[in-house]
């Protein structure tokens, strides 16, 4: 059916809505396929649901092609399977939370894994019954505390989300990798830019977490990448601990006086002017050993301090550190958290004090010690004595101190080397449009999902999850598709084919094109026909510009001479052709 502009349920706008920050945001506002209804949450009109219908399409058959099977819940969920695996809690104030007039709790639903966890259990009972995958497209919720960007960070989302149930492991990694290659077909042909990284799994839970990142300057997410092919979120990057080195040579620890030298900045400077080295080289951030005092707090809220050492060229990357800890909520410690431990003395904390442990194992504080895996055995450096302005030179790891662990929560640098030898490490940011991960059996104990084996014996079913961010692709799309006069949206999903304008007041031009229109949808088109009476060509103009259709035909003026004009949106390329020949050369 061809869609006529008179009678579609549409206004563009010639100005960015206030509220808008991306280019995103503000073309699909402006072009009539979305509208905002509240913070984050947006209504879709007739063009945007035509785009995210073609999306789901192409999801829909990948997904059928690698075995998977469809499924719809509610989105209203009840809170018991939440609170039995423990996410109720986890979730936080990013969940939801509702009662219903009987006072029962209920929640809308951030994702499905208990769900579909229990759909199975209802179900299957025999191995005979495995391996399944079931997946829907469906609206997800999460309070963000700031949404933004649009259609990239709301707090109504539509997500495809699958799980693979099996019997094995081995069964789950077939599985894993079904779904992985499902993926790469649904972004290949919607025509996103990706890279795979590794990834943590967060409060999903599981083993082995991969993240499809569409690499955008407007991204949330930060990655690394080698050229040997390494890449990773940056919350992933796991640095190996350093070989041990000698200190056979290295003097013995001296307290210094250090006044006025609270910051790693002061500190070198000093060093450099007052302490200057036997082997005339400067003393840089890398030497010395910054100790940051971070608070954790679990889930019942129980707060305590755990001091972390990491070379003081580096900075704590929050995001690495809540990993670190994961089930704890990780900040800075606060003025009253130091008042309650008088022996750390902000600008001056290091391990040892006159000699004795202060910090680590055998410490004579109840505040853990960790470092940072850089900080190798035998390696020498310069940290405070826990006495305002003294430090202590040449502290020797593993000779005058010790940890209760190490904490690999340091920022990751371009030019770091990657984790796995291939080379330095660049940084990126990216917009996550995909995450498959190889649950393993969290949530089939916690529902006590088993079926028996061919032994005759209960066994625990093991899980996969994948997910795509259905909405957040459109968005990503519209991001990587536009330019100054408005979108540009690849063949395979925009709202038409062919965007037929007629540019003119005689009746002949409207007869025409709409001749035109009906022949093209014969051919199997999908055509988007602009037949206002009474709006200007230059306004039926910007306004093809700005629906991003790829193909426009303008009858207009060349009909004179028994022709339209063929405009290709994306490279702009605007020619001129027989009328009888039009239908042919566009179909």
């Amino acid at each position: 059916m061809i869609i006529k502009l008179s009678q579609l349920f549409l206004r563009t706008l010639r100005e960015d809505p206030a509220e808008a920050e991306v280019a995103s945001h503000k073309l699909m506002v402006r072009a009539g396929y979305i509208r905002r209804a509240a913070p984050g949450i947006y209504t879709w009109l007739p063009l945007g649901l035509a785009v995210k219908a073609r999306v789901e399409q192409i999801v829909r058959e990948e997904m059928a092609a690698a075995g998977a099977q469809e499924v719809f819940f509610p989105a209203l969920l009840p809170r018991e399977p939440f609170e039995t695996t423990g996410r109720w809690n986890e979730y936080g104030d990013n969940l939801f939370r509702l009662q219903d007039r009987k006072k029962a709790d209920y929640l809308l639903a951030p994702t499905h894994e208990e769900m579909f966890t229990l759909l199975v259990k209802d179900l299957y009972s025999s191995y005979k019954d495995l391996p399944v995958t079931l997946y829907q497209i469906q609206n997800k919720y999460r309070d963000e505390a700031r949404p933004r960007a649009g259609l990239l960070r709301g707090r109504e989302f539509v997500m495809k989300d699958a799980y693979s149930f099996d019997v094995s492991h081995e069964g789950l990694v077939a599985s894993y990798h079904a779904q992985r290659d499902a993926y790469e077909r649904i972004f290949n042909r919607l025509g996103l830019e990706y890279v795979i990284v590794k990834a943590d799994a967060g409060a999903m839970g599981g083993s082995a977490s991969e993240e499809f990142l569409s690499p955008s300057p407007i991204g949330e997410d930060t990655f690394v990448r080698s050229a040997g092919g390494y890449a990773a979120n940056v919350e992933a990057v796991a640095i190996a601990p350093l070989p041990a080195v000698s200190a056979a040579d290295v003097p013995a620890a001296q307290v210094v006086d250090t006044p006025n030298t609270p910051t790693i900045d002061s500190l070198v400077e000093l060093a450099n002017a007052e302490y200057s080295r036997e082997d005339g080289k400067q003393y840089f951030a890398s030497d010395t050993l910054k100790n940051v005092v971070l608070a954790v707090t679990d889930i019942k809220g129980k707060r305590s301090l755990v001091v972390v050492g990491l070379p003081g060229d580096r900075e704590v990357e929050f995001k690495r550190a809540e990993i670190a800890f994961a089930g704890f909520e990780v900040e800075a410690a606060n003025e009253e958290d130091f008042a309650k431990h008088p022996e750390l003395i902000k600008g001056y904390i290091g391990p040892v004090k006159d000699g004795v442990q202060l910090l680590g194992e055998k410490a004579t504080s109840g505040v853990r010690y960790l470092l940072d895996p850089r900080v190798a055995d035998g390696t020498a450096w310069i940290a405070g004595a826990n006495v305002t302005g003294k430090h202590v030179f040449n502290l020797v790891k593993g000779r005058d101190f010790v940890a209760d662990g190490i904490a690999d929560i340091a920022e990751i640098r371009a030019g770091d080397p990657a984790p796995d030898g291939s080379g330095p490490l660049e940084i990126a940011r990216g917009i996550e449009i995909g995450h498959v991960f190889q649950l393993g059996k969290k949530y089939a104990e916690a529902l006590e999902l088993k079926v028996l084996d061919e032994n005759g014996k209960l066994v625990t079913v093991t899980m996969g999850s994948y997910g795509i961010g259905v909405t957040r692709i459109i968005a990503v799309l519209a991001e990587a598709n536009n330019d100054e006069k408005g979108l540009i949206w690849p063949e395979q999903v925009a709202p038409a084919d062919i965007h037929v304008v007629a540019a003119g007041k005689d009746d002949v031009v409207f007869e025409t094109a709409l001749k035109l229109a009906k022949d093209l949808e014969a051919t199997g088109k999908r055509v988007l026909l602009d037949d206002r009476q009474k709006v200007s060509p230059g306004v039926k103009f910007s306004d093809a510009e700005l629906l991003g259709v790829p193909q426009i035909v303008i009858v207009g003026r060349s009909l004179e001479n028994g022709e339209v004009d063929i405009w290709n949106r994306r490279s702009g390329d605007r020619r001129s052709v027989p009328l009888e020949s039009a239908t042919s050369e566009l179909s």
